[in-house]
C-alpha cells in the first residue's frame, strides 16, 4: 500500500484530510529537497560503547571505542567540506558516557557554528550534566526510550508504561530551559498498537515535547536472500539486528499510518523523502501539528513544509532541522501566517476562531507546534538491491568518507557493504 498527500485545490473541501488508498502515489506530497551534500543533519559517533542493551539494535556495543577530540574534528572536517547541514546528531553508542561529551558539544557549536543535538537513551543524564551541556551550547536532545531496552536497575516495561520515564526526562529538559526535546522509539509489529497512544501522550505534553520519532524496525531477510561480502557468503547472525523469525515481514510507513488512523482519523503528513531505488517508498515522513493539550486544531500541509524549508535555505543557506522551542510556542501566529498558502492551516485557523467565539478565554492559551517523524529503514527490492533513504540525513564518516550510519557495522566487520542475492525457490533458510 502507498499513500499520497493530495493538497486540495483552492475552495475544495476546506483542506479536508488526505486520502490513504492502495492505488495512489506519493508524488503530491512535498518531496523534501535534502541531498547527499545539502541536508539538514549529519551523524557524528563519538563512541560505539553503550550503557544499556536494546533488542535488535543495528550497532554493536564496542567497549573501547571512544574517539579522541582530534579524530572527531577530522570527522567534522569531512562533514563541513562535503555536506552543508543545519545540525549535528551526536549519537553512538551512548554519547553521554564519552568523557569529553561537553567539549564535543562546545566544539560543534563554537568551532563550526552548527546545532549540537544529542541522541541518547537518557540513562546517564543528570541535571548537573544537562546544565554543563547547555552552557557548552547544546541545542537539544532526542531520547531513545522504548520497550526493547534493558535498562540497568529498571524492570522491563511496555511502551505506554515508559511514558512516566519520558515525562521525567522531558521535565528535566524543560526545567533547564531553551532546549529542544524529542523522543524516538522503535516500532515492531508486536508493538505497533502502542503508537497511537504514544502520539496522544505527545499531545498531552505538547508544551515540553517538541518532536516524536518512530523508527520502523530493520529486519534482516535471510529467508529470502543470501548475503555476500564481495564473493564470500556471510551469515546475518554476524550482525546484531533481528532476522525474520523475530519480525517476519518488514513494516512500512503507509501501513503504520493506516493503523494510526483507526484511532486518529484526521492524522496527516506534510512531506516525505523517497528511496534510492523506489521513489514511491516513504523513507522519512514528516507530520506537523498545531494545538494544545486538549485539542489539535490541524495538521500542516505540503505547502507549509515547502515554504519553511525553501525560505530557511534562502535566508540561512541551509535546510531547517530543529527549531528553537520559543518558535514552537507560536502556533497561533503560524496558523495565521501560513493560512494564506496552506489550505489545511487555513482550516485549522477557522477551527481555532470558532472555538474562540464559543469561549473567548481560550485566547489566553498558547498553541504549540509539534512534529512527528516516521523513518522506514532499508527495503530490499526483489532483485536484492537495497532501497536506501534518498538524501539520507543520518550520514556519518568512516575512513574519511560519508557512509550510511545504519550500515556502518557492515563496513567495520566486512570491509564493505553487504549485497543480497535472491534465493532460489525452495532454498533452505540460513542455518
Amino acid at each position: 500500500m502507498k499513500i499520497r498527500c493530495r493538497a486540495p485545490a483552492e475552495g475544495s473541501n476546506d483542506g479536508a484530510p488526505l486520502s490513504l488508498d492502495e492505488n495512489v502515489h506519493p508524488t503530491e506530497y512535498y518531496r523534501l529537497p535534502w541531498t547527499l551534500n545539502d541536508n539538514v543533519l549529519s551523524w557524528l559517533e563519538p563512541t560505539k560503547k553503550c550503557n544499556i542493551y536494546c533488542e535488535g539494535c543495528y550497532s554493536k556495543n564496542e567497549p573501547n571505542s571512544h574517539k579522541s577530540l582530534d579524530t572527531l574534528r577530522q570527522d567534522m572536517q569531512v562533514f563541513t567540506s562535503q555536506r552543508r547541514v543545519d545540525s549535528i546528531s551526536i549519537a553512538g553508542g551512548e554519547p553521554l558516557i564519552h568523557p569529553r561529551i561537553v567539549d564535543i558539544v562546545h566544539m560543534i557549536r563554537h568551532d563550526y557554528g552548527l546545532k549540537p543535538v544529542i541522541n541518547t537513551n537518557g540513562h546517564a543524564m543528570t541535571p548537573e550534566l544537562l546544565r554543563d551541556l547547555k552552557k557548552a551550547g547544546l541545542h537539544g536532545l532526542t531520547f531513545h526510550v522504548d520497550a526493547s531496552q534493558h535498562r540497568p536497575g529498571r524492570p522491563r516495561q511496555t511502551n505506554l508504561e515508559l511514558n512516566a520515564l519520558r515525562l521525567e526526562l522531558a521535565t528535566m529538559v524543560a526545567e533547564a530551559g531553551g532546549l529542544s526535546c524529542a523522543f524516538n522509539s522503535t516500532v515492531f509489529r508486536d508493538n505497533m498498537d502502542d503508537v497511537p497512544g504514544l502520539i496522544r501522550w505527545g499531545q498531552q505534553h505538547i508544551d515540553i515535547v517538541h518532536s516524536m520519532v518512530f523508527i520502523l524496525f530493520r529486519t534482516a531477510r535471510s529467508q529470502e536472500f543470501e548475503y555476500y561480502a564481495g564473493s564470500e557468503r556471510v551469515g546475518m547472525k554476524d550482525l546484531v539486528y533481528y532476522d525474520q523469525e523475530k519480525n517476519p515481514a518488514p513494516l512500512t510507513t503507509p501501513e503504520l499510518f493506516a493503523h494510526i488512523r483507526k484511532e486518529i482519523p484526521d492524522f496527516d503528513a506534510a512531506a516525505y523523502l523517497g528511496g534510492t531505488k523506489d521513489p514511491g517508498s516513504f523513507k522519512w515522513t514528516l507530520v506537523t501539528r498545531i494545538g494544545n493539550k486538549d485539542r489539535i486544531y490541524g495538521y500542516a500541509g505540503p505547502r507549509f513544509m515547502e515554504v519553511v524549508q525553501t525560505a530557511h535555505h534562502a535566508v540561512a543557506g541551509r535546510y531547517l532541522a530543529y527549531s528553537h522551542p520559543a518558535l514552537l510556542r507560536q502556533g497561533r501566529l503560524t496558523m495565521a501566517a501560513f493560512s494564506t498558502v496552506d489550505p489545511r492551516l487555513r482550516s485549522a485557523t477557522r477551527r481555532w476562531v470558532t472555538d474562540l467565539a464559543t469561549s473567548p478565554r481560550r485566547a489566553l492559551r498558547k498553541q504549540h507546534i509539534q512534529s512527528l517523524a516516521f523513518i522506514q529503514p532499508i527495503d530490499m527490492m526483489p532483485d536484492g538491491e537495497a532501497n536506501m533513504c534518498d538524501g539520507c540525513p543520518d550520514m556519518t564518516v568512516h575512513d574519511g568518507q560519508l557512509v550510511w550510519s545504519c550500515r556502518l557495522d557492515e563496513l567495520k566487520r566486512h570491509g564493505g557493504f553487504l549485497r543480497c542475492v535472491p534465493k532460489a525457490p525452495g532454498a533452505p533458510a540460513e542455518a
